[in-house]
Protein backbone atom coordinates (compact mmCIF):
# COMPACT_ATOMS: atom_id res chain seq x y z
CA UNK A 1 0.00 0.00 0.00
CA UNK A 2 1.37 3.71 -0.57
CA UNK A 3 2.18 6.18 1.74
CA UNK A 4 -0.55 8.55 -0.21
CA UNK A 5 -3.20 5.55 0.57
CA UNK A 6 -2.20 5.21 4.22
CA UNK A 7 -2.86 9.02 5.02
CA UNK A 8 -6.32 8.93 3.04
CA UNK A 9 -7.08 6.15 5.07
CA UNK A 10 -6.09 6.57 8.39
CA UNK A 11 -6.55 4.47 11.02
CA UNK A 12 -9.74 4.34 13.31
CA UNK A 13 -11.72 1.79 16.05
CA UNK A 14 -14.42 -0.58 14.96
CA UNK A 15 -17.13 -2.15 17.22
CA UNK A 16 -17.96 -5.61 16.39
CA UNK A 17 -21.41 -5.51 16.50
CA UNK A 18 -22.62 -8.85 15.25
CA UNK A 19 -21.03 -12.50 14.56
CA UNK A 20 -22.39 -15.41 11.56
CA UNK A 21 -21.02 -18.49 11.40
CA UNK A 22 -20.83 -19.03 7.27
CA UNK A 23 -18.61 -22.73 7.27
CA UNK A 24 -16.63 -24.78 9.39
CA UNK A 25 -13.70 -22.34 8.86
CA UNK A 26 -15.63 -18.92 8.06
CA UNK A 27 -17.05 -16.55 9.79
CA UNK A 28 -18.69 -13.15 9.20
CA UNK A 29 -17.51 -10.25 11.97
CA UNK A 30 -19.87 -7.24 11.42
CA UNK A 31 -18.08 -4.05 11.96
CA UNK A 32 -19.21 -0.34 13.21
CA UNK A 33 -16.49 2.00 12.17
CA UNK A 34 -15.94 5.07 14.76
CA UNK A 35 -15.81 6.72 11.34
CA UNK A 36 -18.12 5.34 8.51
CA UNK A 37 -16.65 5.72 4.93
CA UNK A 38 -17.93 4.64 1.71
CA UNK A 39 -16.55 2.15 -0.40
CA UNK A 40 -16.68 0.64 -3.73
CA UNK A 41 -17.35 -3.39 -4.28
CA UNK A 42 -14.14 -5.17 -4.19
CA UNK A 43 -12.25 -2.96 -2.37
CA UNK A 44 -10.54 -4.15 1.43
CA UNK A 45 -9.63 -3.08 4.85
CA UNK A 46 -6.70 -3.30 7.01
CA UNK A 47 -7.06 -4.88 10.14
CA UNK A 48 -4.23 -4.60 13.14
CA UNK A 49 -4.05 -6.07 16.82
CA UNK A 50 -1.78 -5.19 19.70
CA UNK A 51 -0.56 -6.93 22.12
CA UNK A 52 -0.38 -6.52 25.55
CA UNK A 53 3.56 -6.16 25.29
CA UNK A 54 3.27 -3.96 22.77
CA UNK A 55 3.43 -6.46 19.39
CA UNK A 56 1.43 -5.19 16.44
CA UNK A 57 0.66 -7.48 13.65
CA UNK A 58 -1.73 -6.95 10.78
CA UNK A 59 -3.51 -8.64 7.65
CA UNK A 60 -5.58 -7.01 4.80
CA UNK A 61 -9.49 -8.79 4.50
CA UNK A 62 -11.87 -7.95 1.54
CA UNK A 63 -15.18 -6.86 2.19
CA UNK A 64 -17.92 -8.54 1.45
CA UNK A 65 -20.97 -6.38 2.23
CA UNK A 66 -21.98 -3.87 -0.53
CA UNK A 67 -21.07 -0.60 -0.77
CA UNK A 68 -25.68 0.11 -0.30
CA UNK A 69 -25.12 -1.41 3.03
CA UNK A 70 -25.56 1.01 5.48
CA UNK A 71 -23.83 0.96 8.73
CA UNK A 72 -21.82 -2.35 9.83
CA UNK A 73 -18.90 -3.81 7.06
CA UNK A 74 -18.62 -7.37 6.63
CA UNK A 75 -15.30 -9.26 6.40
CA UNK A 76 -16.06 -13.09 6.02
CA UNK A 77 -12.18 -14.51 7.97
CA UNK A 78 -11.01 -17.88 7.10
CA UNK A 79 -9.63 -19.55 10.26
CA UNK A 80 -6.07 -20.00 9.41
CA UNK A 81 -3.97 -22.37 12.15
CA UNK A 82 -0.58 -20.75 11.32
CA UNK A 83 -2.39 -17.35 11.21
CA UNK A 84 -1.55 -14.51 13.91
CA UNK A 85 -4.96 -12.39 13.13
CA UNK A 86 -7.31 -15.16 12.33
CA UNK A 87 -7.34 -17.41 15.36
CA UNK A 88 -7.81 -14.40 17.63
CA UNK A 89 -11.32 -13.84 16.06
CA UNK A 90 -12.57 -17.12 16.07
CA UNK A 91 -11.16 -18.04 19.04
CA UNK A 92 -11.18 -14.89 20.97
CA UNK A 93 -12.91 -11.95 19.47
CA UNK A 94 -16.71 -11.35 20.94
CA UNK A 95 -19.39 -8.66 20.16
CA UNK A 96 -18.96 -5.32 21.71
CA UNK A 97 -14.68 -5.93 20.92
CA UNK A 98 -13.10 -3.05 19.20
CA UNK A 99 -10.54 -3.84 16.70
CA UNK A 100 -8.74 -1.07 15.03
CA UNK A 101 -8.76 -1.07 10.57
CA UNK A 102 -8.03 1.46 8.06
CA UNK A 103 -9.78 1.67 5.03
CA UNK A 104 -11.13 1.74 2.10
CA UNK A 105 -8.04 0.56 0.35
CA UNK A 106 -7.73 -0.96 -3.56
CA UNK A 107 -8.77 0.70 -6.84
CA UNK A 108 -7.96 -2.18 -9.36
CA UNK A 109 -9.85 -5.07 -8.03
CA UNK A 110 -13.05 -3.20 -8.51
CA UNK A 111 -16.77 -3.32 -9.66
CA UNK A 112 -16.53 -1.19 -12.97
CA UNK A 113 -18.56 2.32 -12.65
CA UNK A 114 -19.40 1.92 -16.35
CA UNK A 115 -20.31 -1.95 -15.76
CA UNK A 116 -17.98 -2.44 -19.13
CA UNK A 117 -19.98 -5.25 -20.76
CA UNK A 118 -20.72 -9.07 -19.30
CA UNK A 119 -18.42 -9.95 -15.88
CA UNK A 120 -16.54 -13.06 -15.44
CA UNK A 121 -15.92 -13.85 -11.61
CA UNK A 122 -13.84 -16.69 -10.33
CA UNK A 123 -13.35 -17.39 -6.62
CA UNK A 124 -11.31 -20.09 -5.05
CA UNK A 125 -12.69 -20.70 -1.31
CA UNK A 126 -12.72 -17.44 0.62
CA UNK A 127 -11.42 -15.73 -2.52
CA UNK A 128 -15.03 -15.26 -3.39
CA UNK A 129 -15.46 -12.68 -0.93
CA UNK A 130 -14.78 -9.45 -2.74
CA UNK A 131 -16.77 -11.16 -5.65
CA UNK A 132 -19.59 -11.13 -3.07
CA UNK A 133 -19.38 -7.60 -2.17
CA UNK A 134 -19.81 -7.19 -6.21
CA UNK A 135 -23.02 -9.61 -6.61
CA UNK A 136 -24.72 -7.81 -4.03
CA UNK A 137 -23.99 -4.33 -5.13
CA UNK A 138 -25.08 -5.43 -8.11
CA UNK A 139 -28.40 -6.92 -6.70
CA UNK A 140 -28.54 -3.54 -4.78
CA UNK A 141 -28.60 -1.66 -7.54
CA UNK A 142 -31.02 -4.01 -9.61
CA UNK A 143 -28.59 -4.00 -12.31
CA UNK A 144 -28.73 -6.51 -15.87
CA UNK A 145 -25.03 -6.70 -16.15
CA UNK A 146 -24.52 -10.17 -16.88
CA UNK A 147 -21.84 -12.00 -14.75
CA UNK A 148 -21.06 -15.42 -14.09
CA UNK A 149 -19.15 -16.84 -11.36
CA UNK A 150 -17.00 -19.91 -11.21
CA UNK A 151 -16.85 -20.81 -7.44
CA UNK A 152 -13.92 -23.23 -6.55
CA UNK A 153 -14.33 -25.25 -2.90
CA UNK A 154 -13.07 -28.48 -1.95
CA UNK A 155 -16.84 -29.64 -0.10
CA UNK A 156 -20.33 -28.21 -0.49
CA UNK A 157 -19.73 -27.54 3.54
CA UNK A 158 -17.65 -24.91 2.49
CA UNK A 159 -19.38 -22.99 0.11
CA UNK A 160 -19.38 -19.37 2.00
CA UNK A 161 -22.71 -17.74 1.20
CA UNK A 162 -23.80 -20.85 -0.13
CA UNK A 163 -27.79 -20.01 0.36
CA UNK A 164 -27.40 -16.34 -0.76
CA UNK A 165 -25.42 -17.38 -4.38
CA UNK A 166 -27.88 -19.99 -5.11
CA UNK A 167 -30.75 -17.84 -4.36
CA UNK A 168 -29.36 -14.95 -6.58
CA UNK A 169 -28.65 -17.58 -8.97
CA UNK A 170 -32.41 -18.26 -8.54
CA UNK A 171 -33.61 -14.64 -9.74
CA UNK A 172 -32.94 -15.33 -13.30
CA UNK A 173 -31.64 -12.03 -13.87
CA UNK A 174 -28.86 -12.49 -15.60
CA UNK A 175 -26.69 -13.79 -12.69
CA UNK A 176 -25.60 -17.93 -13.59
CA UNK A 177 -23.71 -19.56 -10.73
CA UNK A 178 -21.51 -22.35 -11.46
CA UNK A 179 -20.05 -23.88 -8.34
CA UNK A 180 -17.33 -26.72 -8.51
CA UNK A 181 -16.47 -29.21 -5.90
CA UNK A 182 -12.50 -30.61 -5.71
CA UNK A 183 -13.21 -33.52 -2.85
CA UNK A 184 -16.84 -34.79 -3.34
CA UNK A 185 -18.99 -35.41 -5.91
CA UNK A 186 -21.39 -32.29 -7.24
CA UNK A 187 -24.48 -31.81 -5.81
CA UNK A 188 -26.55 -29.83 -8.33
CA UNK A 189 -26.92 -30.90 -12.15
CA UNK A 190 -25.38 -27.90 -13.41
CA UNK A 191 -22.18 -27.81 -10.95
CA UNK A 192 -18.83 -29.97 -11.44
CA UNK A 193 -16.69 -32.01 -9.55
CA UNK A 194 -13.40 -30.96 -10.28
CA UNK A 195 -10.50 -28.49 -10.31
CA UNK A 196 -11.08 -25.43 -12.55
CA UNK A 197 -9.91 -25.86 -16.05
CA UNK A 198 -9.88 -24.41 -19.73
CA UNK A 199 -13.40 -26.66 -20.43
CA UNK A 200 -14.83 -25.01 -17.24
CA UNK A 201 -14.45 -21.95 -18.54
CA UNK A 202 -15.15 -22.13 -21.98
CA UNK A 203 -18.17 -23.71 -20.55
CA UNK A 204 -18.68 -20.03 -18.27
CA UNK A 205 -18.32 -17.63 -21.58
CA UNK A 206 -21.37 -19.86 -23.45
CA UNK A 207 -23.50 -18.51 -20.22
CA UNK A 208 -23.00 -14.95 -21.49
CA UNK A 209 -25.07 -13.24 -24.10
CA UNK A 210 -21.24 -11.95 -24.87
CA UNK A 211 -17.74 -12.16 -24.38
CA UNK A 212 -16.95 -10.40 -21.05
CA UNK A 213 -15.81 -7.01 -20.88
CA UNK A 214 -13.54 -7.63 -17.66
CA UNK A 215 -12.93 -11.08 -15.17
CA UNK A 216 -12.16 -10.60 -11.59
CA UNK A 217 -9.99 -13.95 -10.04
CA UNK A 218 -9.55 -14.06 -6.13
CA UNK A 219 -7.98 -17.08 -4.54
CA UNK A 220 -4.86 -18.20 -3.44
CA UNK A 221 -2.04 -18.03 -5.61
CA UNK A 222 -1.84 -21.09 -7.06
CA UNK A 223 -5.65 -21.40 -8.15
CA UNK A 224 -5.27 -17.57 -9.54
CA UNK A 225 -2.32 -18.77 -11.78
CA UNK A 226 -4.41 -21.89 -13.07
CA UNK A 227 -7.81 -19.84 -13.05
CA UNK A 228 -5.94 -16.77 -15.30
CA UNK A 229 -3.94 -19.14 -17.73
CA UNK A 230 -7.55 -21.17 -17.75
CA UNK A 231 -9.70 -18.10 -18.84
CA UNK A 232 -6.49 -17.09 -21.43
CA UNK A 233 -6.65 -20.65 -23.03
CA UNK A 234 -10.52 -20.16 -22.85
CA UNK A 235 -10.07 -17.18 -25.22
CA UNK A 236 -10.55 -14.27 -22.27
CA UNK A 237 -8.03 -11.58 -23.45
CA UNK A 238 -5.21 -11.19 -20.65
CA UNK A 239 -5.49 -7.68 -20.03
CA UNK A 240 -9.51 -7.73 -19.28
CA UNK A 241 -8.72 -10.19 -16.04
CA UNK A 242 -8.01 -8.57 -13.00
CA UNK A 243 -6.69 -11.07 -9.78
CA UNK A 244 -6.37 -10.85 -6.28
CA UNK A 245 -4.08 -12.94 -4.27
CA UNK A 246 -3.27 -14.23 -0.62
CA UNK A 247 -1.41 -16.55 1.58
CA UNK A 248 1.60 -18.49 -0.92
Amino acid sequence: MSDAAAVQSPWQTAGIVRIEKRTPRVTSFFFQPSRPFAYRAGQHVDVRLTAPDGYQTRRSFSIASAPETSGAIELAIEKLDDGEVSPFFHEVAAVGDEIELRGPLGGHFVWPEDESGPLVLVGGGSGVVPLMSMLRHRAARNSAVPVVLVFSVRVWDEVIFRHELIALGERQDGFDLMLTLTREAARRPADYARRVDVAMMVQAMTRLPEPPGIAFVCGSNPFVSAAAQALIDAGVAAEIIRTERYGV
